[in-house]
């Protein structure tokens, strides 16, 4: 039986830091467990780092440091809790599911994984190996129906529960020996998150990108809607409308003088709803939901609620009152400056437009005389790789609509 060359383990975990010095935090919060049972190295959720005596023997040293710096990217990026919810949301969980959850967390760690000091571990894969774009989620990959056809080929990979969700027989689970608590472990991703952040250097984009999230993690979509369309209905046309119904309270040292007071007018809001083919109806489903939750972010006035369906012209404008049965109609190319021009034709004009889209459109050169808010409807891939849209403009509150 071969014995753990612990001194060659963690020559390897050093020579990791010191090529990926952002990731020394975590290398050195990993927990080494000896197993005879791991083909290569595997990593739990509590942060112990199951290491096989053969593989570190037969594995050189960068080699084997690359594979420190993979695993632990797997508990950084919370793969394991990423898995549960997808399994969770999807009713997807068996063992062969799992294994493509592994194999999708490996895409999203080793497009940008090696290079600079880190060679490419043998037998490590790449999103090119299964003809994958790089450069994505996890969750991406897994919405791919090649990687189906990929994962019968990678059947040996595993990289643990750390990278999938689903326990192995030898984690020693959440009482066992030298695993983190929750707060070690949050305090982990803080620390490597500010690293990041504070100096980002060549760090990979992606990275940067789980740096950003980690400072402000994502909140749900439909509360941010919300509280955008809130927060834009409140500063336009408010207390802008008198009346005598209640006078003034500074009528009190006016005697015999009746002050009208100012009254907070509701917001008129119109929504600009995307109707090209290139989104789905689905998505279409959802936008009529999305109205509805607008109207409960304006009081639940639907009179106050003007609905325009727009392709490459705005063909459809109702206020949300006579909207019952609302068919959004389009089907064409995508211009939504006409929506734009429709919608601030209306009398009295909107205090708020609210654009639902695919965000695959020109967008107006200035910003409307009023407040706007953008639900993006979230793309893996554009429908054409010649075309790549505008982003969304710097004058707009932008919200992404996830599923």
């Amino acid at each position: 039986m071969i014995a753990l060359d612990r001194e060659k383990l963690f020559a390897a975990r050093l020579h990791a830091a010191r090529m990926r010095p952002y990731l020394a935090t975590a290398l050195y919060a990993l927990h080494p467990v000896e197993s005879a049972h791991v083909p290569t190295m595997a990593v739990d959720r509590h942060w112990r780092c199951y290491v096989s005596p053969g593989f570190v023997a037969r594995t050189p040293l960068a080699e084997l440091a690359s594979v420190w710096v993979h695993e632990v990217s797997h508990l950084l990026r919370d793969h394991h809790g990423r898995s549960d919810r997808y399994a969770a949301r999807t009713g997807r969980g068996a063992p062969g599911e799992r294994l493509r959850m592994n194999i999708a967390a490996d895409f999203e760690i080793n497009d940008d994984a090696y290079g600079a000091g880190l060679p490419l571990p043998t037998g490590a894969i790449t999103p090119a190996d299964a003809g994958l774009q790089p450069g994505q989620l996890m969750e991406d990959y897994l919405h791919d129906p090649r990687l189906g056809r990929y994962s019968r080929e990678t059947a040996w990979l595993d990289c643990g529960s750390g990278a999938d969700g689903a326990e192995r027989a030898w984690d020693l689970g959440p009482d066992g020996a030298a695993g983190l608590s929750d707060q070690e472990r949050d305090a982990v991703r803080f620390r490597v998150a500010e690293g990041i952040r504070g100096r980002p250097g060549d760090t990979p984009k992606a990275w940067r990108r789980w740096a950003e999230e980690a400072f402000h993690p994502p909140q749900p979509w439909r509360d941010l809607l919300g509280a955008a369309v809130r927060a834009a209905a409140s500063t336009a046309g408010s207390a802008d409308d008198y009346v005598y119904g209640r006078p003034a309270r500074r009528a009190a040292s006016l005697p015999g003088v009746v002050l009208p007071s100012l009254r907070r007018r509701p917001p008129r809001v119109s929504v600009v709803v995307d109707t090209s083919a290139s989104v789905s109806d689905a998505e279409l489903g959802s936008a009529l939901l999305e109205v509805a939750a607008i109207t409960r972010a304006v009081g639940g006035r639907r009179d106050l609620v003007t609905v325009l369906s727009c392709d490459a012209a705005a063909r459809l404008v109702v206020p949300l009152c006579q909207g019952e049965g609302l068919s959004l109609l389009g089907g064409g190319g995508t211009d939504l400056r006409a929506g734009f021009r429709r919608a601030l034709r209306a009398a009295p004009p909107p205090d708020v437009i609210v654009v639902l889209t695919d965000g695959q459109t020109p967008w107006p050169s200035a910003p409307p005389p009023c407040r706007t808010v953008i639900g993006l409807f979230p793309r893996l891939r554009f429908v054409s790789s010649q075309y790549r849209p505008d982003p969304p403009p710097s004058w707009a509150r932008v919200v992404e609509i996830r599923s």
